[in-house]
């Protein structure tokens, strides 16, 4: 079962921990050389941010490439960010879970609720935002059912809009649920260094 097997892949990753800021990190290493680092907040457990990052073709760093919490700002060089600076009008798309749902925040939509359609696109596997005044459309997937291969469903689908932002949110299957509650409870067994510590345990 690809659940399963995901589960396996994320215990069988060498893992590092740190504790920092009100925050613990997880640094993932797995097998095939990918990177995944994650931030819980220590008080709610909630996910803060995930990113992932993998080796170039030429054998570098990659770049980190955020798949939940705040888009990495500043890897642009000064010269370059002055000169191509990202209009702070312009929609900004993030994901931001809470403990029982994916969530997506749209910032700077100022259309009112009923432009917005927002469904599910089965043969694509992804979910479709468009406006009926043709001004916004964007597709996204969730990596969390595509790792485990869990099917979208309509249902779990829902989206509101306040503060001209527009919030999708999809309910976490109860597969997803049962895997994020065992591999919390593997990450609390981890002895986290605090920072400034530079033996961090890894398992």
């Amino acid at each position: 079962m690809a659940v399963q097997s995901w589960i396996d892949a994320l215990k069988s990753s060498k893992k590092t921990a740190l504790i920092d800021d009100g925050k613990r990190k997880i640094h993932y290493l797995f097998t095939d050389g990918k990177e995944m680092a994650e931030e819980y907040d220590l008080k709610t457990d909630e996910l803060i941010v995930r990113k992932w990052r993998q080796k170039s073709s030429l054998g570098g760093q990659g770049l980190w490439q955020v798949e939940v919490g705040e888009p990495i700002t500043g890897s642009t060089s000064s010269l370059d960010s002055e000169l191509l600076k990202e209009n702070s009008s312009n929609p900004l798309f993030l994901r931001k879970d809470t403990k029982t749902s994916f969530q997506w925040r749209i910032r700077n939509l100022c259309y009112p609720k009923d432009v917005f359609s927002v469904s599910v696109e089965q043969s694509e596997k992804c979910i479709i935002i468009k406006t009926s005044n043709k001004k916004y459309y964007k597709k996204f997937t969730i990596p969390d059912l595509e790792r485990t291969h869990i099917p979208l469903e309509d249902s779990a689908l829902s989206f509101s809009h306040a503060n001209n932002t527009l919030i999708i949110s999809y309910k976490k299957p109860k597969e997803i649920l049962n895997l994020e509650q065992e591999l919390l409870k593997e990450l609390k067994r981890l002895k986290g260094a605090a920072e400034g510590d530079m033996d961090c345990k890894t398992q």
